[in-house]
């Protein structure tokens, strides 16, 4: 097992968290549903997209910055959300949110996090948006979303993929729960903050018992009438749902398909990507979450039309491994591989990355073959 000081790539990490993490926890975060086609499919799909790279060009300056919703960022690379983080690490969402703004980037906090929105902002600045789960109890959903912009969280990031939670066999053979010791801290209040232990995953029930299943596009609307901040929404794969979602009122939308958690065979969400971006149109920004790992894949997505991807397992991972360290070395390492991909593909800015600089299975011949 590497120490995290000879990590060379941010897919390393996985291994130490899974000698330290307990199965019931290191399960959780690592699978998906059913077969896991999806799952094995979100890394596979990027290996198909090659590159075609420009050379001699003046590479000695390159700038990685961006804005998201109009927030400056270090990079177009920002942090997921991922549900339960101190099952990874003592410090969870605290140490997350920490490396994170020391990257200068976004982190976006999961609705069943560990740490409440409160704590997570006091751990000093930094641009952070909430992901939020739209419960039975509307009165709930206003509440939360009034916390998280008193304290100061600048975006709501909906979840759409998740009237039920997916069929995630290693979590019902373990008979997931939450350690007795965590809370699901936006909810304790509530009294809706613990997880019951069932013949089952604990969070299946917990979902089914809690979450909206009639949640639709009338509640996103709805959303807009109880908050000003932009919504972004999360887990569209079709062009159909695309302008739909522009229809809406939605800021943004996060090609997704919950890290192949919900419905397996779906497609990679770097194969669904470049649809759901013609869609758009340029009327609204597309992000992407899910198999990105190198700083390869992240520009192969800005290639096919992202304007920034969000990473979910390699952040829980390296938070496992070496807790706020691990969180910040994964972001850097993130950050130099993409840095160099630009460069060796001879773009010094993300505008200069175009859907020229790769080559997809579904391109047409760039040259017709001399008879």
């Amino acid at each position: 097992m590497p120490s995290t000081m000879e990590i060379t790539n941010v897919t390393e990490f996985e291994e130490i968290a899974k000698e330290k993490l307990p199965k019931m926890i290191y399960d959780y975060y690592a699978s998906g549903a059913e077969d896991q086609w999806s799952l094995k499919e979100n890394r596979n799909a990027f290996s198909r997209i090659l590159f075609r790279p420009r050379i001699l060009v003046d590479v000695s300056e390159i700038d990685l910055t961006t804005t998201v919703l109009g927030f400056k960022i270090s990079m177009p690379i920002m942090v997921a959300p991922t549900a339960m983080q101190k099952m990874a690490h003592p410090e969870g969402e605290y140490a997350t949110a920490r490396a994170s703004a020391a990257a200068g980037t976004i982190m976006t906090l999961s609705s069943w996090a560990t740490s409440s929105v409160e704590e997570v902002a006091s751990t000093g600045p930094g641009i952070r948006f909430f992901q939020l789960y739209v419960y039975k109890d509307r009165n709930i959903v206003i509440q939360l979303v009034r916390r998280a912009e008193r304290a100061g969280f600048k975006a709501i990031a909906l979840t759409v993929d998740t009237p039920l939670l997916g069929r995630r066999e290693a979590d019902i053979k373990n008979r997931f729960t939450l350690p007795s010791h965590l809370t699901l801290k936006n909810f304790e209040s509530l009294n809706l903050g613990n997880l019951d232990k069932t013949n089952d995953s604990g969070l299946a029930a917990y979902v089914a018992g809690q979450v909206d299943r009639s949640l639709n596009w009338k509640d996103v609307k709805w959303l807009q009438t109880i908050t000003s901040l932009p919504i972004l929404v999360k887990g569209v794969l079709t062009a159909e749902d695309t302008r739909i979602a522009i229809q809406s009122g939605a800021a943004g939308i996060i090609v997704s398909n919950h890290g192949a958690r919900q419905l397996d065979y779906v497609p990679a969400t770097i194969m669904a990507l470049e649809e759901v971006v013609k869609a758009a149109q340029g009327r609204l920004p597309v992000f992407l979450d899910g198999g990105v790992r190198r700083g390869t894949d992240v520009f192969k997505a800005l290639a096919l039309g992202a304007s920034g991807v969000f990473i979910g397992r390699p952040v829980v991972f390296s938070l496992a491994a070496d807790g706020e360290a691990g969180v910040r070395k994964a972001l850097e390492i993130l950050r130099d591989e993409f840095e160099l991909t630009m460069a060796l593909s001879g773009c010094r800015s993300l505008k200069e990355i175009t859907r020229d600089h790769v080559m997809t299975e579904w391109d047409r011949p760039r040259v017709s073959p001399r008879l």
